[in-house]
């Protein structure tokens, strides 16, 4: 299995502190059978910023001595870029990094709301050929509050990503009913654990796509699992035609 959003890389974000903590996160990925990893750095983030360079050459250390380790997961080059005013322009200098060198970049939405021009970013990598997509939309207020407005996006032509933590029901029942509506909209496209440590934001891999077979879900499973080889395959993305969210179901207790 592949996992398309991780903070494995050390001392570069909010991610592990150092290469043995790294070196534990990918031991832990590999007992969940992931095989394959996209080191997603934060990039442009207000408090972090992984620059290039230094993210590649921690990628290469960190390989090798999981290599050392009998570790066997291929880590895969990428970031998780914060949207900006410049973002566009930080992209066309070469400062960003797309999932395994293919054309899927993702992209942060602060927590709180979706900027105006949002929608002109999507345009302007599409042009580029540059496939934009949304890092756990669950989680971001506006859409919770409007799940509509994910499916606005989506039409604009960009993807979405889905966290397992999110589906393991580590970020509330909000977020986890949040994440099957949207799933049920055919609104999500791939699965990332967005895993940072072992203690509080760990992997959840396994957990996230067993609460999708219990749920009855596993024709989403199959689509994120193969959405997620096709990134590291340089592959088009398999897309279901996208549907208007339905409302969640409110309960009431009369008493």
């Amino acid at each position: 299995m592949i996992d398309t959003h991780a903070h494995i890389l050390y001392g570069v974000d909010d991610g592990p502190a150092t290469l043995e903590d790294a070196l534990e996160m990918l031991s832990q990925a590999e007992a969940e059978g992931i095989t394959d990893i996209t080191a997603t750095s934060h990039a442009l983030h207000p408090q972090f910023h992984a620059e290039k360079e230094d993210a590649l050459i921690r990628l290469q250390n960190l390989q090798r001595a999981a290599d050392q380790a009998g570790i066997k997961v291929k880590i895969h080059q990428g970031h998780e870029v914060r949207i900006k005013d410049d973002i566009v322009e930080r992209f066309d200098r070469g400062e960003l990094l797309t999932l395994a060198g293919s054309k899927y970049l993702l992209i942060e939405l602060p927590s709180s709301g979706i900027p105006g021009n949002t929608t002109s970013v999507i345009n302007e990598f599409l042009s580029r050929d540059i496939l934009p997509v949304i890092v756990h939309p669950e989680r971001n207020r506006a859409i919770i509050d409007k799940p509509e407005r994910l499916a606005r996006l989506i039409n604009h032509g960009a993807l979405a990503q889905v966290t397992a933590g999110s589906l393991a029901g580590k970020f509330g029942n909000d977020v986890r009913d949040t994440a099957l509506q949207l799933i049920d909209a055919n609104l999500i496209h791939l699965y990332g654990s967005d895993a940072h440590d072992l203690r509080k934001r760990n992997f959840f891999f396994d957990k996230g796509l067993t609460y999708l077979e219990r749920k009855k879900h596993a024709d989403a499973v199959d689509i994120f699992l193969e959405n997620n080889a096709r990134v590291i395959e340089h592959r088009d993305p398999v897309i279901l035609e996208p549907a208007e969210p339905a409302p969640k179901k409110k309960w009431f207790i009369f008493g």
